[in-house]
C-alpha cells in the first residue's frame, strides 16, 4: 500500500490498524538536538483518545505511546524516530455482521475495489484510529515550531448547525466539545443528545490558527502552503472540504472586498490592513496568522438501521453495532492542528535552502 507517507524533509509514515496489535508513526528528518520526551507526545495523544466522554466512543484505550527509537537522553538524534501506541480494548466481534456487508458511508467497497479483500474489524487502515499517528507525529513538529516561537491552534467551530459566536480560548479545554464559547458548547450538547435519541450523527467545522508563521514559508505552482495544508487536512479521514482565508466567500466577493492591502507600521514592519486571504499569498506565507477550516461529515456508523448491500448480491438492512462517536468533530480538532503543524514543519525546513544566504549561514567556514 502506498500513499502512508507525507512530507519532503520532515517525513511522516504512518502504520498499524485498528484492531491490530497497535499503531504507530515513524518520523524521518526531525533536526538532532530537539528536547523531546514520551510525555510530549502523550499530552496530544490525551486529547483524541476515546472514551473521554458520552460524545465521544466508549472504546478505552489509554493510548500511551513508546518511544522506540531517535531518542537519546531526553534529545532527538536525527535519526528516525519510531512511536508505538499498544491496542488494548479491542472487540473485534461487534464487527461480525459486518464482514458480507458494505457500511454505507465508508470505504469498505473501495478498498475491497482496490485490493481484493478487506478488513472489515473497525475498517484497518480506513478507521479513525489512524489519526492517532498523526497525532504522535505531529507532537513533535508542534515542538519544532514552538522552537521557532510559532503557535499552532485548532477548535470546533461548529457542530452541526451549532456554530460559535465568541472567542475564549480558555474555554476550548473546558468542554468536551473544544468550542470557544460556552454558549455554543451548551447548545451543541443539547444538539447532539437529540441524534443521539434518533440514532444518529452530526458532523462539524473544525478551525487551525497558525501564529507568528514568518513570512515566505512554501514554494509556488504545485507545492504551495495552502495546497500542502489542503492535502494534509483532507488525507484526514472524515474531512470534506477544506478552506483557507475567505475560502468560498471570495467567490462571491468583489476584489475590492477580497484584497489585503499592506502598510508599513510604526515600528516600519511591512503588516497587512486585512487577512482575508488566511495568511498565505501565492502559495506562500504573508505573515499574517494561518486560518484554516475543515468540514467534517457525521460519523457514518450509526445505530439506526441503514439500507445497503452486500457481496452476495442482496440487499439489505444493516444496524452497525459496536462502540462509535456521535460526533468526530472534537477529537478531530487535535488530528487538524497536528496535519497543519506538520504541514509546516516541513515547509521550514524546504525553505533552508531558498536563498545562497541561508546556506552560507550554516556551511559557510
Amino acid at each position: 500500500m502506498s500513499g502512508s507517507t507525507f512530507g519532503k524533509i520532515f517525513r511522516v509514515t504512518s502504520w498499524g490498524e485498528s484492531h491490530g496489535p497497535g499503531l504507530g508513526a515513524v518520523v524521518d528528518g526531525c533536526p538532532a538536538g530537539l528536547p523531546l520526551k514520551a510525555s510530549d507526545i502523550q499530552a496530544f495523544l490525551d486529547r483524541r483518545k476515546p472514551g473521554q466522554s458520552s460524545f465521544a466512543t466508549a472504546r478505552k484505550e489509554a493510548d500511551q505511546v513508546e518511544i522506540l527509537s531517535g531518542v537519546f537522553e531526553g534529545k532527538t538524534t536525527g535519526t528516525p524516530i519510531s512511536l508505538l501506541v499498544r491496542n488494548t480494548d479491542q472487540r473485534s466481534r461487534d464487527y461480525g455482521n459486518l464482514a458480507e456487508a458494505y457500511r454505507p458511508g465508508h470505504a469498505d467497497y473501495c478498498f475491497e475495489a482496490k485490493y481484493g479483500f478487506r478488513d472489515y474489524r473497525g475498517g484497518g487502515r480506513s478507521s479513525g484510529r489512524e489519526t492517532l499517528c498523526r497525532v504522535a507525529a505531529g507532537a513533535i513538529a508542534s515542538k519544532i515550531l514552538e522552537r521557532l516561537n510559532i503557535r499552532v491552534q485548532a477548535y470546533a467551530r461548529a457542530i452541526g448547525p451549532v456554530e460559535i459566536k465568541t472567542f475564549d480560548p480558555e474555554q476550548i479545554s473546558r468542554n468536551p466539545f473544544c468550542m470557544p464559547d460556552a454558549q455554543a458548547a451548551q447548545k451543541a450538547r443539547e444538539y447532539l443528545e437529540q441524534c443521539k435519541k434518533n440514532q444518529d450523527s452530526a458532523g462539524g467545522v473544525a478551525e487551525c490558527a497558525i501564529w507568528n508563521c514568518p513570512p515566505g514559508a512554501g514554494d509556488p505552482v504545485f507545492d504551495k502552503l495552502d495546497a500542502q495544508l489542503a492535502k494534509a487536512l483532507m488525507s484526514i479521514g472524515a474531512v470534506k472540504a477544506v478552506e483557507v482565508g475567505n475560502g468560498t466567500k471570495a467567490a462571491v466577493s468583489c476584489g475590492s472586498q477580497n484584497n489585503d492591502g499592506f502598510h508599513w507600521d510604526a515600528e516600519g514592519a511591512l503588516i497587512k490592513t486585512s487577512n482575508y486571504a488566511g495568511g498565505i499569498l501565492g502559495g506562500i506565507s504573508d505573515g499574517s496568522p494561518i486560518l484554516l477550516r475543515a468540514y467534517i461529515k457525521p460519523t457514518p456508523s450509526i445505530a439506526r438501521p441503514q439500507a445497503t448491500a452486500d457481496k452476495n448480491g442482496e440487499n439489505i438492512r444493516l444496524r452497525i453495532h459496536g462502540r462509535h462517536d456521535p460526533v468526530i468533530v472534537p477529537r478531530a480538532v487535535v488530528v487538524v492542528e497536528s496535519m497543519a503543524a506538520i504541514t509546516l514543519a516541513d515547509a521550514l525546513l524546504c525553505g533552508m535552502g531558498a536563498r545562497m544566504e541561508y546556506l552560507e549561514k550554516i556551511w559557510k567556514r
